[in-house]
């Protein structure tokens, strides 16, 4: 499988690799340097090459030099998630006889066998018919949930962390990043300075700054581990956390592949393109009203384009405050009786 997205989509595509590997066993990945930590542990995955293609992969020696790497490992087919030129053209260049990816890519010439992509349903669904399990219509095939087989290590990694840094009880998450500026919600820190609670940051190293801002906000009680731990480590915190606040971002799939409750933040973007969270007490919240949302299918921009950021600036901190405390809540109320019925 290639697929040398953004994280937050190769974690979607977890569901892929479990079909796959149930179908196939353990299924070897190309994907991005940085991605490349989250799934080398993972169940599904026998090995990870790594496509540098910003660095030292960057450009078509770049795309020639990983195909003969491929080539020279003889691959029977090659599933294309990411509907780019690039990864394409990365398959074709190393001779896979079998190319298996959407319909609608721009890229699709170069593959032998074309798979349409169902309209409706979650991302990680949609991504899994490419494994060629059907669907009803144009919703998404039966898929597993995105996982990502958490280990021993990872939450061994996570409890030290937690320990150094002097969280001993239960404790919220909070996501504050982005890799684009239009998603990113402008009141994580006021939003921490406002919770009565133990707060976990949790991002990437070009989340620090964040991170920091928000710890800013509430010293005694936050404590940041954004661009201090890799993304399993993440994962094991965020499985940690009573919940998780998030953006529309990776820390909203990592959320959603280990289980735990999420209060997303939409902006330029809505749930209805299949990117939100799954869960049973999960919420999504936005601003509904605005004439002008949303205002791009991915939301890929680094700014409003309109310079008024309204979907995010407009949604308060009361707001998100009152839908986490119900999160928690309703999870507590959960394991409560959980706890009943084992008993």
């Amino acid at each position: 499988m290639i697929q040398a997205a953004y994280m937050g989509d190769v974690v979607l595509t977890t569901s892929l690799l479990a079909v796959l590997a149930e179908r196939h066993g353990p299924v070897d990945v190309v994907t991005t340097p940085s991605s490349a930590p989250l799934l080398e542990p993972h169940p599904a995955v026998r090995a990870v090459i790594r496509y540098d293609k910003r660095g030292a992969d960057a450009g078509w020696r770049g795309v020639r030099r990983v195909a003969a790497q491929l080539r020279a490992r003889r691959y029977a087919a090659a599933y294309l998630p990411h509907r780019s030129w690039r990864a394409a053209s990365l398959a074709f260049a190393a001779r896979v006889p079998e190319r298996v990816g959407f319909s609608d890519s721009p890229a699709a010439t170069l593959y032998t066998r074309k798979v349409t992509r169902p309209m409706l349903g979650h991302e990680s669904a949609r991504i899994a018919a490419l494994a060629g399990v059907e669907g009803d219509g144009p919703a998404p095939p039966a898929a597993p949930p995105p996982i990502l087989g958490l280990n021993k290590v990872d939450r061994l990694e996570a409890e030290r962390w937690l320990t150094a840094h002097g969280v001993t009880g239960p404790y919220v998450g909070i996501a504050p990043g982005s890799i684009w500026g239009a998603k990113r919600w402008p009141h994580f820190p006021a939003l921490a300075a406002a919770l009565d609670r133990t707060v976990v940051v949790i991002g990437g190293g070009s989340d620090a700054a964040l991170g920091d801002a928000v710890t800013a906000a509430a010293p005694d009680r936050v404590r940041s581990a954004a661009g201090g731990v890799g993304p399993r480590v993440s994962a094991a915190l965020i499985e940690r956390a009573e919940a998780l606040v998030t953006n529309e971002a990776a820390a909203l799939h990592l959320a959603t592949a280990v289980g735990t409750p999420v209060v997303a933040l939409f902006g330029p973007t809505v749930p209805g393109y299949g990117f939100g969270p799954i869960g049973p007490l999960d919420l999504t919240l936005g601003v509904d009203e605005l004439l002008c949302r949303p205002c791009a299918p991915s939301g890929h921009q680094a700014v409003c384009p309109l310079d008024h950021h309204r979907c995010l600036e407009g949604l308060s901190v009361t707001t998100v405050a009152d839908a986490l405390e119900s999160v928690v809540a309703r999870a507590r109320e959960r394991r409560r009786e959980g706890a009943t019925c084992s008993t």
